[in-house]
């Protein structure tokens, strides 16, 4: 019965803190260095011990897995935080170019999960519903206030950019989706 109460306690404070800062320390490494980063230079470079770190994340799969969820997150909360606090269509801006960025993370982990596990099949499918949710919630926003016409498919533009960062070149993929991103929102103006 102890197990059970030990399994269940949130984390202490601090140890919240430390797993947050390796997945934000392990997203930098990942996306500078693919998914081969040196574990014990994210760990160094999130200030904690290799123990600390595996104590965590046991494995790097379980690291991959842990920056891939913390960025489909931030996306779903952001389109809550974004349409509270922005005008609806830099509201939809701002959360693009955070899909964009999610994007970048998304390539690098696909390809690392890839060789392995044998696939991200069931991390991907399990956080499709929670991105198509907020880039609805926020394009519903942008409409009702006129600012996007009512035929525009939130999840093309989607799509649209998935295209431009996947298949463009490496070093101007985002550059690229961002730039596309403009042009998707003038012409979707009304």
């Amino acid at each position: 019965m102890k197990n059970d109460a030990l399994s269940t306690r949130k984390p202490r404070a601090d140890a919240q803190r430390n797993r947050d800062l390796i997945v934000q320390v392990a997203k930098a490494a990942f996306t500078e260095h693919g998914a081969g980063a040196s574990l014990d230079d994210i760990a160094k470079s999130s200030g904690v011990g290799s123990g600390t770190l595996y104590r965590h994340f046991p494995t790097r799969e379980a690291l991959l897995e842990a920056v891939y969820h913390a960025e489909v997150d931030k996306l779903a909360d952001a389109a809550e935080e974004f349409s509270r606090e922005l005008p609806p269509l830099e509201a939809l801006k701002a959360w693009l170019l955070l899909f964009i960025d999610y994007l970048a993370t998304k390539k690098i982990i696909a390809a690392a999960l890839q060789s392995l596990i044998g696939g991200p099949g069931n991390l991907f499918d399990e956080s499709l519903s929670r991105v198509h949710g907020a880039v609805k919630t926020i394009f519903d926003r942008a409409v009702e206030a006129g600012e996007i016409r009512e035929d525009v498919n939130p999840v093309d533009v989607l799509r649209a950019l998935v295209g431009v960062t996947f298949f463009g070149t490496s070093g101007g993929a985002k550059d690229g989706a961002t730039r596309l991103m403009e042009i998707l929102i003038q012409g979707s103006r009304p």
